[in-house]
């Protein structure tokens, strides 16, 4: 099967329930995005919300079934270029292993060299093994680099 991926334009119920149904699996610390949360990603200049469909045979591009994946990826300018991380990656558990995750970074990767990026980072646990392997099979690189957080309360 093909992987189809489209940005999403417009928040509708469909994006509204996939993402309730993906973001459990990238998270069980974080909730799923509120419909209005998801409008102020898709309306940001600075990010872009990639979802995923699996196609048969014969269907359009983007006329696929139902949304097995998503991406985000923040774009943004600082005094050294324009900067691009790919962020929240899930595949549904059921379409994992079919090309979702490589269609959703390839799209992604795609716009971020069209807004200007020279290049784009992102983070994975080391425990995800199938998505770090992913990663180094499109051309992904660690860094070496020291990663800290703050938790603000």
């Amino acid at each position: 099967m093909d992987a189809f991926v489209e940005e999403v334009a417009e928040v509708t119920p469909e994006v509204v329930a996939a993402l309730a149904r993906l973001v459990p699996q990238l998270s069980s610390s974080s909730p799923p995005p509120t419909p209005a949360e998801l409008a102020e990603i898709v309306a940001s200049p600075a990010t872009a919300l990639f979802v995923a469909r699996l196609g048969g045979e014969g269907e359009a591009e983007g006329q696929g079934g139902a949304i097995v994946g998503a991406l985000t990826l923040v774009l943004f300018r600082i005094p050294t270029g324009v900067r691009a991380w790919i962020e929240d990656v899930v595949v549904d558990a059921t379409a994992r292993g079919q090309g979702v995750g490589e269609a959703l970074n390839l799209a992604a990767l795609d716009r971020a060299a069209d807004a200007g990026a020279r290049t784009v980072d992102l983070t994975s646990r080391p425990s995800r093994e199938a998505a770090n392997r992913l990663y180094a099979r499109l051309g992904f690189e660690p860094r070496d680099t020291n990663v800290y957080r703050m938790t603000l309360e």
